[in-house]
């Protein structure tokens, strides 16, 4: 039914608009008594075989719902219902913020992808946690966290630092975002120096509290190989638990919508069907090059269970979607499941 009733009427609106009209219908009849039950029992797959114990936290299973879709924890109950493992709430920051101006978000159907600037948009930690306070659901919830953009680079840490200490009791485990390219500066903690020194002190933070929670790091399709040493190396140095692998891509050579047509669109970061073979690509390099050392969490352009399945052969221990949520639909969830289930079962 999504593909040939509800998501030609999306299609219609501008994607954000069908975002926060997607979020109201299901905040709306998710939590009707008689549709929460058909919700649960459409989209339920539930198997010891799908199972997985990960950075310490056990997942009922390993498909994830990536940061982006619900940035400020509105619907995490309501989501759980459709089977997914766990959910990435934010990129949130310590401050509210609007974000970069309209439209920031488009939508590429020859590529089954889409474009983004939306720039850390998100009312700040602090509403978020209180969202969190009232959550029913047990799924497990990461919470990935920025920095303001009226924030220096040099006061960076200060940032990631609060966000830390407000999140702390109310998820499960935190991703470091330096990897949107739509915050300005903010790739620039990437480089080696910046981000040890960055994750040093967010896991030290981390390391002081009664329950210590898992720490990942958030990176970037577009860094080289040298920049992928790097991190294998920070990775081991700060002790962090693991990699989230990756981001959207600033390049544009791999899409085949017509020029004009996305330099029309201007910056952002892509993300969807084409960046399936880089963010595999990069998964099995760090995997390879770490020795399978530490866990990694794979995303980027995940459409089906044979996608979810490269990820996880590549190196991957869980995976991720969002795009292919918005063209595919919910009912992937489930049948990336299945699809797992019969790949375990062999």
């Amino acid at each position: 039914m999504y593909k040939s009733l509800i998501k030609p009427l999306l299609f219609l609106k501008n994607p954000e608009s069908a975002h926060h009209t997607t979020f109201d219908l299901i905040h709306l009849t998710f939590n009707l008594p008689v549709a929460s039950s058909i919700v649960r029992s459409t989209f339920a797959l539930d198997d010891p075989k799908l199972e997985r114990e990960v950075f310490g936290l056990k997942f009922k299973n390993p498909v994830g719902l990536a940061a982006g879709l619900d940035k400020d924890a509105k619907l995490i109950d309501e989501l759980a219902m459709l089977g997914f493992g766990f959910i990435e709430i934010g990129t949130l920051t310590p401050k509210p913020q609007e974000g970069n101006p309209l439209p920031r978000l488009f939508r590429l159907p020859q590529d089954k992808s889409l474009i983004n600037r939306m720039g850390f948009n998100n009312g700040g930690v602090l509403a978020a946690v209180e969202r969190l306070k009232k959550r029913k659901s047990d799924v497990i919830v990461g919470g990935n966290i920025g920095k303001n953009k009226v924030t220096p680079n040099e006061n960076a840490v200060d940032d990631y630092l609060y966000c830390l200490e407000a999140l702390h009791p109310y998820v499960d485990y935190f991703v470091v975002n330096v990897s949107s390219p739509n915050t300005p500066n903010l790739r620039d903690l990437q480089e080696k120096e910046p981000l040890k020194q960055l994750l040093s002190a967010v896991k030290s933070a981390n390391d002081q509290k009664a329950k210590p929670k898992p720490i990942l790091l958030k990176i970037a399709p577009d860094l080289t190989d040298g920049q992928l040493d790097d991190i294998v190396e920070i990775v081991r140095e700060t002790g962090i638990a693991g990699v989230i692998a990756t981001n959207t891509t600033i390049d544009r050579s791999v899409l085949t919508t017509p020029k004009g047509e996305v330099e029309a669109i201007g910056a952002g970061g892509v993300s969807g069907k084409v960046l399936a073979k880089r963010s595999t690509e990069v998964i099995r390099y760090l995997h390879q090059k770490s020795g399978g050392e530490f866990p990694i969490v794979g995303v980027g352009g995940i459409f089906s269970p044979e996608d979810a399945i490269e990820k996880l052969e590549a190196g991957a221990s869980l995976v991720q979607v969002y795009s292919g949520m918005i063209y595919e639909g919910p009912s992937l969830i489930k049948k990336i499941k299945k699809g797992l289930l019969a790949y375990f079962s062999r």
